[in-house]
């Protein structure tokens, strides 16, 4: 059996009344070690991951010189262990008013450090354009969005999303936690095993039946009905008034996501609306780029963030 990672600055659990649900966040520190130019820095992670995913990055912080600094990063809604929604599918919007409320409880009162993963990365660029007075620094870690939509495709994409409502999502289970992180190492390769060891037990529970079940709602899976509409997207980046820093892996390759529906130089386009951003390539790095290269990351955050 691998041997887990061991944390070098391991973290607790807070746990959050946000908008009817119960949230759990990790958290390194805590607010008194909060300064002007060391606000709180929240992470957000992306889909079916965990905010406990950060933890080699907090750590490879603490190996550059970071000072001990206050972070958060919670388990969006239906993954991890806060709260599902209650429905049966999930709203982009409501990670707006998710974040909108974290911030309310970890930092009412001072702008924050706020980094996304992915999803994560594409809600903070969202509500960075809507709250611009609520961040100081923001990192977008490959969150790219979407394909711009075609209307013509609505009809029949509502029409994928009321089918889906009629059966069962479900996700699969795993007989040990060895399965869980063997998985977790199928699914990216440059995630070393005694990493996906220490991230299996968060990223699943044993159920009672003795079987390990990811901790995440099945109803992410489903089609969302909504279309991504490019435009009102750039209209909110447009309006970022925080420092970008957007990096990537170097062996990502977004072109080969959406069989030729979306590019690299298309997102460059879009990334361009947002003035005096910069850019950062971790090499040796797929999508999961904290997982792949966290000292790198780190080394280009603490620089960014202003960490000596």
């Amino acid at each position: 059996m691998t041997q887990p990672y061991d944390p070098l600055r391991p973290s607790v659990s807070r746990w959050l009344p946000i908008r009817g649900l119960r949230y759990h966040a990790q958290e390194w520190g805590d607010a008194s070690l909060v300064s002007r130019d060391r606000p709180t820095l929240v992470l957000l992670h992306g889909w079916m991951d965990v905010g406990a995913s950060f933890q080699f990055v907090v750590d490879a912080l603490a190996a550059a010189g970071d000072a001990p600094r206050h972070i958060v990063a919670p388990d969006w809604r239906g993954f991890g262990q806060t709260d599902a929604s209650g429905a049966d599918c999930y709203w982009f919007p409501d990670y707006l008013g998710d974040l909108d409320a974290l911030l309310d409880a970890i930092s009412p009162d001072r702008p924050v450090d706020l980094l996304g993963h992915s999803m994560g990365g594409n809600v903070v660029m969202s509500y960075a354009g809507v709250r611009p007075k609520r961040i100081r620094r923001l990192i977008n870690l490959e969150g790219f969005g979407l394909p711009a939509s075609n209307p013509d495709d609505a009809p029949a994409r509502l029409g994928r999303w009321l089918d889906e409502l009629r059966t069962q999502s479900t996700l699969r289970d795993y007989g040990s936690v060895e399965e869980v992180a063997a998985r977790l190492v199928a699914n990216n390769p440059r995630l070393a095993t005694d990493k996906a060891a220490w991230l299996a037990p968060h990223w699943s529970r044993q159920a009672a039946d003795g079987r390990w079940r990811i901790l995440g709602d099945a109803a992410h899976k489903r089609t969302n009905p909504v279309p991504y509409r490019v435009d009102e997207v750039l209209a909110a980046w447009r309006a970022i008034a925080a420092p970008l820093l957007w990096a990537e892996g170097s062996a990502t390759r977004l072109d080969g996501w959406w069989s030729g529906k979306y590019s690299m130089p298309e997102f460059k386009q879009r990334l361009a609306v947002v003035a005096g951003h910069r850019e950062v390539v971790i090499e040796d790095a797929g999508h999961m780029l904290h997982h792949d290269q966290p000292q790198a990351l780190a080394l280009a955050l603490a620089d960014f963030l202003g960490t000596p």
